[in-house]
């Protein structure tokens, strides 16, 4: 239920940054990738999956972040809805910090938890395009706490990046 609802929130709000993309000026980002998570359970688990981003630029360094993921492997995923602020420097290569908060859910055959999340994390985006840059890299510290006990994740990000 919760991995449905963070689905739906994440897709009425990336239908509704297109929406705003006409004429915003460069306001809106739009990034997708590849996602690697070390899952922080005993033992650690590596996960492999995707990454969805928006964005809206309040300036050339500051936005507002909704990040959607999910990560898979050894039977298990987890995904994650996280929205917040994030800081950039305005050049060709663009490093950026966020600090994002909201909701996880992991799900294994036979058991699964929702719980609060956040994210600390930096990284690096290179123009390619006036309108297309690379996510060289996004490293973030997630930690979850599902079943009573707390995971301490990271996760590592490259993807590309569309502004309108």
């Amino acid at each position: 239920m919760l991995r449905r609802l963070g689905l739906l929130a994440g897709l009425v709000l990336l239908v509704s940054l297109g929406a705003q993309a006409q004429g915003a000026g460069d306001k809106i980002e739009l990034s997708g990738g590849y996602s690697y998570m070390r899952f922080g359970s005993s033992p650690s688990t590596s996960m492999n999956g995707w990454d969805l981003n928006g964005q809206y630029k309040f300036s050339d360094w500051l936005g507002a972040v909704a990040d959607f993921s999910g990560n898979y492997g050894s039977g298990a995923s987890v995904h994650t809805f996280m929205f917040g602020p994030q800081v950039s420097w305005p050049a060709r290569v663009s490093p950026f910090a966020h600090v994002l908060f909201g909701g996880s859910h992991f799900s294994e055959p036979g058991a699964s938890d929702s719980a609060f999340s956040a994210a600390i994390g930096a990284g690096i985006d290179a123009k390619l395009t006036d309108r297309v840059s690379w996510r060289i890299i996004e490293g973030d510290y997630i930690p979850t706490r599902f079943f009573g006990s707390t995971q301490n994740n990271v996760r590592a990000v490259t993807a590309v990046v569309f502004r309108f």
